[in-house]
């Protein structure tokens, strides 16, 4: 590793816990997806696809399933035909809120 002020393993193991937060919510579409199944309290697939202009079926997919995976969000499918699944968000997601919300303040003060 090249010095500079993370070469020390203090500085590195600082930056630990940011690194983990950036690999649950990394993704172009995570927090997005998440502000949705916020804003509306729950959101089916469908929904989710048409608000989230040009994300496709798969990535969609990949991503509620990573969302899912970290403990973000819930997913409760009903036994019924046409199949029917809904999205909420879990109690750690939130818990994200709060945060989310501050970044969409500075967003619209700053950006």
């Amino acid at each position: 590793m090249a010095d500079n002020k993370h070469s020390e393993y203090k500085q590195y193991h600082r930056c630990e816990s940011m690194s983990k937060l950036q690999s649950i919510i990394s993704g172009k579409w995570k927090i997005l997806i998440l502000w949705y199944i916020s804003f509306y309290k729950m959101q089916r697939f469908n929904e989710l696809q048409r608000r989230l202009d040009g994300i496709t079926h798969a990535t969609l997919s990949k991503q509620l399933r990573e969302l899912e995976d970290d403990k973000l969000i819930v997913r409760r499918v009903y036994s019924e035909i046409p199949p029917r699944v809904e999205y909420t968000l879990s109690p750690l997601g939130e818990s994200f809120m709060p945060i989310l919300r501050s970044m969409q303040s500075w967003s619209d003060e700053n950006l």
